[in-house]
């Protein structure tokens, strides 16, 4: 069967970026059908060294973030790389780069060489800090810009020191904001026919993430700290021992509260004047526990998390990456993706007539060079010396679902 086209199958993307914000953004664009050729300088995106483990020699990260692309390698610091470029941009509706700020118009090809040359171009950056500003122009990689927007500051056991969140959340949130950006700017375009530039930064993104602690600072002039995993706002929200493993209670409001307690045996506890609302539950959250972990000890926490969610109450064991993977809901999402000896992380959008589909396993360095220069009727020859990776004589060969 010929594979669903996807919502985005008319759309040319060059994806020049590296690492993770901007490789994920092209994804997800990729994920749902757009045309996206990955450019890698003449090293390699830097990520397939990052292992193990490996694929090939190629290692998971690299893996995780540039399915559905064909890829090339092209030195754009030279002119002929650079001219090249221009034109693949030809005939493109999007470009993502992250490179450092001031690269790009040292080459001659800046925002603004871009819009005068490409006025149809939505020309996509993901920086650190962006262009200006105190910090403009300097680097950021996700854990330093979660020290340094905040995040750190709130994350970690109560008491303790500040701590990393333990997945790349401020570069996964910067490309999902940048394909945002992008589709908006599309979606402008059909009205104006004009391109534009779009731009997201670690840190903006990163300062967006502050949900609820900016707001309660705005209101209170509290500053939040480490709470281990209680939420500031909401109780009972937090982890709890029962008589086996960990669970996770997520109460929001008196009715959930209501249904926990009875399903645990403490029906007394929604009368008890410190529990009856959230704001007494919350300023009185150490003595609730103390009397909720004193019923969970008798309950074993996979039972007792299906029965609770079952009846309207959002929980969850706390389980490992591995049990995760083998659950049959995962499946059931296919978020889980094979392609060959490929295997990746389903795309979490999902559209009723247009969904997301997985045509290709992540290119290999330069697979796909002789494939784009053909189709685009580009003379190999003249390019050779921009082309690491290439071998005119012996085309690269596409992998296919």
């Amino acid at each position: 069967m010929t594979p669903n086209p996807g919502s985005l199958a008319n759309l040319k993307v060059i994806d020049a970026s590296r690492v993770l914000g901007g490789p994920y953004a092209g994804q997800v664009l990729a994920d749902h059908g757009a045309d996206v050729i990955k450019i890698e300088p003449p090293a390699g995106d830097e990520t397939r060294g990052w292992g193990p483990p490996f694929l090939d020699e190629t290692a998971s990260y690299f893996l995780g973030l540039n399915r559905n692309k064909r890829g090339m390698a092209l030195d754009i610091s030279q002119p002929a790389g650079l001219e090249l470029l221009t034109r693949m941009l030809e005939g493109a509706d999007v470009f993502i780069e992250n490179f450092k700020t001031g690269t790009l118009e040292r080459w001659g090809l800046g925002r603004e060489e871009i819009e005068r040359r490409f006025p149809r171009l939505i020309h996509c950056r993901v920086s650190g800090f962006g262009a200006d500003g105190p910090l403009g122009g300097l680097p950021g990689y996700d854990a330093a810009i979660q020290a340094s927007c905040g995040i750190m500051s709130v994350n970690g056991e109560l008491g303790g020191t500040p701590l990393r969140v333990g997945l790349p959340v401020v570069d996964m949130v910067t490309g999902l904001n940048a394909v945002i950006g992008i589709l908006m700017a599309l979606n402008e375009r059909a009205t104006s026919g004009k391109g534009q530039f779009v731009e997201t930064t670690l840190y903006d993104c990163g300062v967006s993430l502050l949900h609820p602690h900016l707001p309660n600072y705005y209101l209170s002039g509290k500053v939040a700290a480490p709470s281990g995993n209680a939420h500031p706002n909401i109780c009972p929200y937090d982890t709890f021992a029962t008589g086996t493993d960990p669970i996770f209670l997520a109460v929001g409001n008196n009715r959930q509260f209501s249904t926990l307690c009875r399903t645990i045996g403490r029906e007394d506890l929604p009368e008890d004047p410190r529990f009856a609302s959230n704001g007494e539950r919350n300023v009185n959250r150490d003595a609730l526990k103390i009397e909720l972990e004193k019923a969970l000890a008798a309950h074993e926490c996979d039972v007792l998390a299906d029965t609770l969610i079952k009846a309207g109450v959002p929980c969850g064991a706390v389980r490992s990456i591995d049990q995760v993977v083998a659950d049959p809901h995962t499946k059931h999402r296919e978020m889980v993706v094979d392609i060959g000896a490929y295997r990746g992380t389903g795309s979490p959008i999902k559209l009723s007539r247009t969904p997301a589909s997985y045509r290709m396993a992540p290119p290999r360095f330069a697979e796909h060079t002789s494939e784009i220069l053909d189709a685009l009727a580009i003379d190999h020859d003249r390019y050779s010396d921009v082309l690491p990776g290439h071998d005119p004589v012996k085309p690269a060969r596409a992998k296919t679902a």
